[in-house]
């Protein structure tokens, strides 16, 4: 067995062959490789590693013969299990190649994705995404659409792990723009995975709950995640503002049988039956079950919880009272008359319950509708929208409107 001196000289006399016949040159390094693994020490490995590296990298080298050799570095470090090794030396190259990086494309994004997996399972999320952004896109090198798409996937998860949803959204949108190039349906639901994660820490929970509820019916997800997808669709629709399009959510998880399974389930049918919700009824075990950014605090010092149930609670009263008072009102939501009116008025201004409030008689008024008054409001919404529609297709397809028009009158 050599010793690393010996292979020192080895890697010297190499840098001093450049000249020499190509494939002896390729011979050579091929010889080096077990001898430099075969080295009793981990230190003696990495020095010797690093030392090739120098070599590889030198401006002289041939460049067939670099990519060729720094290709097997790659590979010989991805079976070398001292971890520490691997992002030294990891490192190092890449330091070393950075300056000539159009040159070894290829060598510099497989050594990316190896030492963005170590760092990946020490839950150095950061550092992994780091690492992954190095790897250009615009180089000479034509990357195929899956692999940039899968690339930017991975990178806009790592960030996500690291609490960093600004980040991830940058990637999550570049790789938003390659969707129409890509057949692969598993890139295509990660993406929605992403998005609908990033909306979540945005706070924009109806969002995230749709997309995490359309996860949850795609058949090629495992029936275990397809259920994970639910509760986290469940969770936001929980935690969204109360109004129509959260009504709407509600109803849509009540009658899916899956839900029925979940822990969360009394509180959504609670919810979902426009119930009042009181802080016995579960709410801890809830709240327990949240992640961390699902937990903060709102403007008013609130919990988003908090704030998602008194809104609910509120749009509860609208349904059982036609006028209550600000003081009542306080004390059926838990909080301060003040705080109840600000609520009240928030919510009618922005549509989300009809109503309105005499500041003078500090009285909240409901407007109450029957359900066939409801009704008849879904239905002209619809036949709106039909004629919206129609008039568009009337507008870009005139002579088939027209023909379309005459077989009926026919």
């Amino acid at each position: 067995m050599k010793s690393i001196a010996d292979i020192q000289r080895e890697i010297e006399t190499l840098s001093s062959r450049q000249s020499a016949n190509q494939s002896q040159l390729a011979e050579k390094f091929k010889s080096m490789w077990p001898d430099i693994l075969g080295l009793g020490s981990h230190d003696d490995i990495e020095t010797a590693l690093c030392s090739l590296v120098d070599v590889l990298v030198d401006e002289e080298m041939s460049v067939v013969t670099s990519r060729q050799q720094l290709s097997e570095l790659v590979n010989s470090l991805q079976a070398i299990d001292n971890v520490l090794v691997v992002k030294s030396v990891g490192l190092y190259a890449l330091e070393k190649m950075q300056p000539r990086v159009l040159s070894f494309e290829d060598q510099v994004a497989t050594l990316r994705q190896h030492l963005a997996a170590i760092y990946e399972k020490e839950h150095n999320w950061r550092q992994a995404a780091s690492i992954l952004v190095g790897i250009k896109f615009d180089g000479q090198k034509k990357y195929t659409a899956e692999y940039r798409m899968e690339t930017y996937l991975k990178i806009a998860r790592l960030y996500l792990e690291d609490d960093d949803p600004v980040e991830a959204e940058t990637y999550i949108n570049r790789s938003g723009l390659l969707q129409n190039e890509v057949k692969t349906e598993k890139l295509h639901i990660l993406y929605k995975v992403c998005h609908a994660r990033v909306q979540d820490y945005r706070r924009k929970f109806v969002d995230a709950a749709q997309r995490y509820i359309e996860i949850s019916f795609k058949a090629v997800v495992d029936p275990g995640e397809r259920l994970e997808a639910l509760k986290m669709g469940m969770a936001c629709a929980v935690l969204a503002g109360a109004g129509q399009q959260r009504s709407r959510i509600l109803a849509t998880l009540y009658k899916d049988e899956r839900s029925q399974q979940l822990p969360s389930f009394p509180i959504l049918e609670k919810m979902y039956l426009e119930r009042i919700i009181k802080r016995d009824d579960g709410l801890k075990q809830f709240e327990d079950s949240l992640l961390s950014h699902q937990k903060a605090l709102t403007s008013d010092n609130m919990t988003i919880l908090e704030n998602a149930v008194i809104e609910h609670n509120l749009l509860s009263a609208s349904k059982l009272y036609v006028n209550i008072s600000f003081d009542e009102l306080g004390a059926l939501l838990g909080v301060s008359p003040e705080n109840a009116e600000k609520f009240a008025s928030q919510m009618i201004s922005e549509g989300r319950m009809e109503g309105s409030i005499d500041q003078l008689a500090r009285f909240v008024h409901f407007d109450t509708c029957t359900q066939t008054q409801l009704w008849d409001n879904q239905i002209k919404q619809v036949c709106s929208q039909v004629n919206d529609i129609l008039n568009k297709i009337a507008t870009s397809q005139p002579e088939w409107t027209a023909n379309a028009l005459d077989s009926q009158m026919a």
